[in-house]
């Protein structure tokens, strides 16, 4: 996840932002996305999890929950996201929250929108979720086609109205893609038009029914001007004063867009800003970043679901990430990665890490293969040069 706002603001140096709550991180600490529940209300076509309206077998009880909670805790988690599935389906999603915000965690609510209603907003309030993420995939008709269902528009605009008129923090989140590339202008548009104060944009990654739906990624050059548009609108809220957050996910070389941009238009800010992004150093999988699903199954991050690292009922989190981590989180977490193709011929991998795993996997079924998602050119990654090199040699 690349915090574009974040470094945008470390080089602006004239950025007065109000005040806001950030979480306290540990370094040596991943955050961790949880499922808690794998039903949902909706079918949408790039469901990573590949949820239905159905419940599912062998879900974690409460009690269970709250000594997931617990061993985080232990573990020195700091950062939870709630997530499906729809978690607001899980009669329970409040009492974990709650649970989780006694013991200090910065805690999220991961939802698709459509359940948030009068009637349950003044628990989502009493949550005190120091965020609230809706989805919206598009205007009407392509959020329409996305979500598969003809009022998860309307409903999901709503919820972002209750929230705000509540004082929550909402953010959007974006899966982008060949159908709603076009419109990313006016989501943007329509994020300050909503009072909402954080945007984040998900590259496509192929897993669960988003596996399926690949040959509709995002062409590379709209990828890369989606990228260039987000950069530019964080940039000019910083500017103006506004107070809000635009992040990127599942899509690593984003950072080199943003060195590229910070060479035309904050050149002396570029060395500054390289050694931040060198110190992040890109793609997080295994490492910085987990996933519990809804049965306990432990995930390098969200987009692995087909391999599982551990299970909290059977090992506490503490021994399944750090005492005896599983092979596969040992490759993640090696630096440099040994990596194939144009990824390993990058020039920027200290800042990339090597991209997104799961989409090389799922294309070629190695894990070190080259990122298909990545959109720089030969010539941005330095693989001509060394290819005029080597031929002069």
């Amino acid at each position: 996840m690349l915090r574009l706002s974040h470094y945008l603001k470390q080089i602006h140096g004239g950025a007065n932002a109000p005040a806001r709550k950030t979480p306290m991180i540990n370094r040596d600490s991943p955050v961790v996305i949880w499922n808690l529940i794998r039903r949902c209300n909706l079918t949408c076509r790039h469901c990573y999890s590949t949820s239905t309206d159905t419940d599912f077998a062998g879900e974690l009880n409460t009690a269970e929950a709250h000594n997931v909670i617990d061993q985080l805790n232990e573990a020195g988690v700091r950062v939870l996201i709630l997530s499906g599935g729809e978690p607001l389906l899980r009669p329970d999603v409040f009492e974990l929250a709650d649970h989780a915000r006694e013991l200090g965690f910065y805690v999220a609510l991961s939802t698709n929108g459509t359940l948030i209603e009068e009637h349950n907003l003044p628990h989502i309030a009493a949550a005190q979720f120091d965020y609230v993420g809706i989805s919206l995939d598009g205007l009407r008709d392509t959020h329409t086609y996305m979500r598969r269902d003809p009022s998860a528009y309307d409903k999901s605009l709503r919820a972002i109205a209750l929230c705000r008129s509540a004082g929550i923090k909402v953010g959007l989140r974006t899966t982008l893609n060949q159908h709603n590339a076009a419109e990313l202008p006016a989501l943007l548009d329509l994020m300050h038009e909503l009072d909402v104060q954080k945007f984040y944009l998900s590259h496509l990654n192929y897993s669960g029914r988003g596996k399926h739906h690949r040959k509709q990624d995002a062409q590379l050059r709209m990828t890369r001007e989606a990228v260039d548009l987000l950069i530019a609108r964080a940039w000019d809220d910083i500017c103006q004063g506004r107070n809000t957050e635009y992040v990127t996910g599942n899509n690593d070389a984003d950072a080199v867009r943003l060195l590229d941009w910070a060479q035309t238009h904050r050149p002396d800010d570029y060395d500054k800003l390289l050694t931040m992004l060198t110190r992040w150093g890109g793609n997080a999988t295994g490492s910085s970043i987990a996933n519990i699903d809804n049965l306990g199954e432990v995930h390098p991050d969200t987009y692995w679901w087909h391999y599982s690292v551990g299970n909290v009922r059977k090992r506490s989190f503490k021994d399944i990430w750090f005492d005896n981590p599983d092979v596969l989180l040992t490759e993640l977490r090696r630096r440099p990665r040994p990596l194939g193709g144009r990824c390993g011929a990058c020039q920027w991998l200290a800042v990339c890490g090597g991209n997104t795993r799961t989409r090389a996997w799922a294309t070629s079924g190695e894990l070190w293969a080259e990122d298909p998602g990545c959109y720089l050119t030969d010539q941005e990654i330095g693989l001509e040069q060394k290819r005029i090199t080597t031929h002069s040699a």
